[in-house]
């Protein structure tokens, strides 16, 4: 499909395409995208950019290479960037300490954008602060849209989907797993954990993770009530999706896909999509055993305790992982694998239906480029399509079936089907 016209001198820039993620991304629109796309890349220093530059055009020698952008974090040369271009995809993290002024110059200008934070209580008061700003501008603000949270929204969507179009009813319960992983965190994923209670009061922090706190519509609908023995050992039995215990990951999807719920709730043109009233989430990461399930349920709690009250624990930290910018090494990373599978009961009486929907959603590849995958076909998807949104703050569901579509033919597989029982 054909670019959008419109009036800026990009279609794209990428910030921060010099760190471990950001070239990644930059990679991927070398080599995936239309050789008519107007893009740059942009950050601090020029030899790193320039460096990138040639490792794109030697990966597609027949496409024209991004032209370069030197951009500091400060809100002039950011506001500046954001009205050159038609989207912004922003890599700097982590975002609770660099991440507002590139949110707040798209907001302002009427630039569409997209990031990859896994920081909730930052993408909450980004919401607060600039959402306005962006149904005034009319700029699309994607945050959340990478690894963390997109792959367990867009589950939800296919499973919500699936359900309404093959029992024309709404979901109650759906329930999400990371079913198989097998990867390491780059430096700057490790950073912002570690940057988040340095910035965020704990209070804030647990705020954000309240149920539907990032949704424009209260909700009253909850998950179903843990028994005492799994809030206890973290142990989970769900039909169809075996042994779980609790994921890392848990709370910063939850989030996400909970806004989903209250924005096609709130939003006209979203509606159609509604999960409906009795909507509900749940998240959890496949486990061997009960011992293994036991062990990383406190893993996360004494990690997370440590991490909030200990700033020497955080500091050591620090020297023992990948630095910012750094990541696992490419051939390696290449070989990583993660599966996530989902179930959602319809929301009709047992008797009439009798059937669950299940869902699947594999890659074979480095996480780092799953990400840059999601953060492109979601430009890919505002270049080409007409979603139909006004200003505003959304989630990567709202981008719809296209950009499930889009990621299927990346190679981050989709599969959803209805099963008895």
């Amino acid at each position: 499909m054909s670019i959008k016209k419109h009036s800026r001198q990009y279609d794209l820039v990428v910030f921060g395409a010099s760190g471990y993620t950001g070239q990644m991304v930059a990679e991927y629109i070398a080599t995936h995208f239309s050789t008519d796309l107007k893009w740059a890349i942009a950050g601090r220093s020029a030899d790193k950019l320039e460096n990138v530059v040639r490792e794109c055009k030697a990966l597609n020698l027949d496409r024209p290479a991004p032209g370069i952008e030197i951009c500091n974090l400060n809100d002039a040369e950011l506001l500046a960037l954001a009205k050159k271009t038609f989207i912004l995809i922003t890599t700097v993290g982590p975002y609770s300490r660099y991440g507002e002024h590139a949110f707040k110059a798209c907001a302002e200008t009427g630039t569409h954008y997209i990031d990859c934070t896994g920081e909730v209580v930052w993408h909450m008061q980004m919401i607060g602060k600039y959402e306005a700003a962006a149904k005034k501008s009319g700029a699309l603000l994607l945050p959340q849209s990478g690894v963390e949270s997109a792959p367990s929204d867009l589950v939800t969507f296919s499973l919500a989907s699936f359900v309404k179009s093959e029992l024309s009813a709404p979901v109650s319960d759906v329930v999400v797993d990371i079913h198989e992983l097998h990867a390491a965190p780059s430096g700057g994923t490790l950073n912002t954990v570690f940057s988040l209670f340095e910035v965020f009061h704990r209070k804030e922090v647990a705020a954000s993770h309240k149920p539907f706190a990032l949704s424009p519509v209260p909700s009253s609908s909850r998950a179903p009530k843990a028994s005492l023995l799994s809030r206890l050992t973290g142990i989970y039995k769900v039909p169809n999706l075996g042994l779980l215990t609790t994921s890392v990951a848990g709370g910063t999807d939850t989030a996400v896909v909970q806004r989903t719920w209250g924005l096609f709730e709130h939003v006209p043109t979203l509606r159609k999509h509604s999960y409906g009233s009795k909507f509900t989430y749940r998240e959890y990461i496949k486990t061997k055993n009960f011992a293994t399930a036991i062990a990383a349920h406190y893993s996360y709690i004494i990690g997370g305790a440590l991490l909030i009250f200990c700033p020497p624990f955080r500091k050591l930290m620090r020297k023992l992982v990948f630095q910012p910018g750094e990541g696992p090494d490419r051939d390696a990373a290449a070989k990583d694998y993660v599966e996530f599978r989902g179930v959602a009961t319809p929301d009709l009486p047992k008797e009439k239906c009798g059937k669950t929907a299940i869902s699947k959603a594999t890659y074979h590849g480095s996480m780092y480029f799953l990400t840059a995958t999601l953060l492109c076909e979601a430009a890919r998807t505002l270049l080409e399509d007409d979603i139909g949104l006004e200003g505003g703050v959304y989630t990567p569901a709202c981008l719809g079936q296209k950009y499930i579509d889009r990621l299927d033919a990346a190679g981050f597989k989709f599969e959803t089907n209805l099963i008895e029982g």
